[in-house]
């Protein structure tokens, strides 16, 4: 047996029928770049007085099993993590070029759970995540570099580390191909923008734990809240376009898109957002830029669309 290295490291995910209950079979190997989900609990220091200066045992507190995944920003696997956190989406059919568009909207009032597995080969070690629901997506845009998304994840456990996967056959969907920085763009109101340096997105289904108590120290299960999104925008100050918008008080759309091959697409859409107005500071000799730290409304709060060659998410 060797070391466990994360260049090894395996993930194969399923959809779960009853939340809680890992699947036997439909598990696909999904592509990360990180993780750091999996079952931890704590020890409560004993406080008894009266036995001197004797120090009791510890005993466990509950089971927590929150974390993120970062995972690329990709043609295929990422439709997966979108109905995680958004539902089984809207598929068009598929097109004169083969291709079908995939609408993923906030504020659906079931969601989704998931089994994850995670496996160290070079152990071998494995472990499935069981009852694992997705609370927010993160996504940076700049001008360059790889693009990814950070999946916030709250889990009910975790089983014990085994010698052998526990996922069966688990099926790949081929190559990853990423949508890449160069391709992206913004659009504010359908007008193409030209001056933003950087965006952040984030969207939050707003889970709230239940935390009924259990003999197993797990919750309960994990319950969608408010949704809610925020929005980071950098610009150059190089006309008065979003600072105009800003001061009129008015919301407008926000669009932000990728484009892949073959004619694919990502895009993301906050249809109701309003910026603030912001000051425009001066630090130096070079060029000046605005920063907007955006809130949007409405519903849904956030639409997703994805354009490529799989048939359905279902």
């Amino acid at each position: 047996m060797g070391r466990a290295r994360g260049s090894n490291a395996v993930m194969a995910a399923a959809f779960e029928t009853t939340y809680g209950t890992p699947p036997v079979s439909g598990y696909i190997r999904m592509p990360f770049i990180s993780s750091d989900i999996g079952a931890e609990r704590g020890l409560i220091a004993d406080d008894q007085l009266g036995r001197g200066r004797t120090l009791g045992d510890p005993v466990y507190d509950v089971t927590n099993n929150d974390g993120n995944i970062v995972v690329p920003l990709d043609l295929v696997y990422l439709g997966y993590w979108l109905k995680h956190v958004f539902g089984l989406p809207a598929t068009t059919s598929g097109d004169d070029e083969g291709q079908y568009v995939h609408r993923f909207d906030s504020g659906k009032l079931a969601l989704p759970s998931q089994a994850i597995e995670i496996g160290h080969p070079d152990r071998p070690a494995y472990s499935t995540n069981y009852g694992v629901r997705a609370n927010s997506i993160a996504i940076e845009m700049r001008r360059s570099g790889l693009t990814q998304a950070t999946i916030g994840l709250i889990g009910k456990g975790e089983t014990v580390l085994a010698n052998t996967p526990s996922s069966g056959t688990v099926a790949a969907l081929g190559s990853v191909e990423r949508f890449t920085a160069a391709t992206g763009s913004v659009q504010v109101d359908d007008v193409a923008m030209g001056e933003i340096v950087s965006a952040s997105l984030s969207f939050s289904n707003g889970m709230e734990k239940d935390e009924t108590i259990t003999p197993d120290g797990e919750i309960n299960d994990v319950d969608p809240g408010t949704p809610a999104g925020s929005i980071a925008l950098t610009a150059k100050f190089a006309d008065f376009t979003l600072l105009n918008k800003a001061t009129a008080g008015l919301p407008v759309s926000l669009t932000f898109t990728w484009t892949g091959p073959r004619g694919s697409a990502l895009q993301i859409t906050f249809a109701r957002v309003f910026l603030p107005r912001p000051k425009r500071p001066i630090s130096g000799p070079n060029g000046i830029q605005v920063q907007f730290t955006a809130m949007p409304a409405g519903d849904p709060v956030i639409t997703v669309y994805l354009r490529n060659e799989t048939a359905s998410y279902a």
